[in-house]
């Protein structure tokens, strides 16, 4: 038996992600109109200055009634970003392209040759047991139902979603997908996530290059406020803006963040630990630690050997 301290380590180790998307982009038309969505309008992030109230819990010392009535009479001034539809587009668009990968498994870098090589075993034995035939389909769930548009999903009319095939700039395939027909809490999927789940299993086992082409239509209503990526300002002596979003081009067009996406896509995980109050989250991003920072808590506890540094029970 190997001694605790005979374990292989490294101190470098780093990998490329295999599903590569881009950062997405807001346009905005109306929805029977989606067949021109490349002429529509991107939609502009623009700033807005409000007058809030004092709405926070107020700490115990501050609770005497006098002292809540003045607190209230000051001002809450904030400047914010924000992004609309105009008022005769009833329908939001978000586009990205998505690339597929292979050599999932294999690090950009690793300083240890012994342990490089029993990863590429490890990732080896995975592959040849099972395939990449229930993550690719997952992945093609998550295109399906639109869990990429995050918080625009919530109370859309409809939504559909619209994956093209690439190839030589031009749509090869194409696949149609009432995203509100499919679940976000599980992967049962139909014909059609089946079949671009084979395609992305292909283009992982390194059998074919894929190049998707994705375009998300949410019908939210006419001047409704859409949500793109929120910009995380470390330095806030740039600016005294509350909220800040992420914008593309001298237009300040509003976009979602390609690490956003990515993390839509990688919500797969339903094999973590149960919580322990018996809740069911759903699908979690993939994460070493299975960590859900909107939970504060991470579900895969090295303890419990069920993380992703556990070869034994890798996800």
């Amino acid at each position: 038996m190997a001694k605790k301290n005979d374990a292989l380590k490294t101190t470098v180790l780093a990998f490329e992600r295999k599903l590569d998307p881009s950062d997405a982009l807001f346009r905005a038309g109306n929805w029977e109109d989606r067949a021109q969505a490349a002429q529509w309008n991107l939609v502009p992030v623009r700033e807005k200055s409000v007058r809030g109230t004092i709405s926070n819990r107020l700490k115990a010392k501050d609770q005497d009634p006098a002292k809540l009535d003045a607190a209230i009479e000051n001002p809450n001034l904030q400047t914010v970003d924000v992004a609309a539809l105009p008022h005769d587009a009833d329908t939001l668009a978000v586009r990205f392209t998505l690339r597929v990968l292979a050599g999932a498994g294999t690090p950009s870098a690793c300083n240890n040759a012994e342990y490089q090589n029993k990863l590429k075993q490890t990732v080896t034995g995975y592959v040849n047991e099972h395939g990449f035939g229930e993550l690719a389909h997952r992945y093609a769930c998550n295109l399906a139902n639109g869990r990429f548009l995050w918080r625009n999903r919530v109370g859309a009319e409809q939504i559909e979603v619209v994956v093209s095939q690439m190839k030589g700039g031009q749509a090869e395939k194409q696949w149609t997908f009432n995203a509100l027909d499919l679940s976000l809490r599980n992967f049962e999927g139909n014909d059609q996530t089946r079949e671009l789940g084979k395609l992305i299993a292909e283009a992982l086992a390194g059998d074919r290059y894929l190049l998707l082409d994705i375009v998300a239509f949410a019908r939210v209503g006419a001047g409704q406020e859409v949500f793109p990526s929120q910009e995380l300002i470390l330095d806030r002596s740039r600016g005294d803006k509350s909220k800040t979003l992420y914008k593309i081009g001298d237009d300040d067009n509003a976009a979602i963040h390609s690490q956003k996406l990515g993390n839509a896509l990688r919500t797969i995980d339903t094999w973590y630990p149960a919580p322990e109050d018996g809740s069911d989250l759903g699908p979690i991003a993939v994460e070493p630690y299975g960590s859900v920072t909107t939970q504060a808590t991470a579900f895969r506890q090295p303890k419990q050997k069920m993380d992703c540094n556990y070869s034994g029970h890798a996800a």
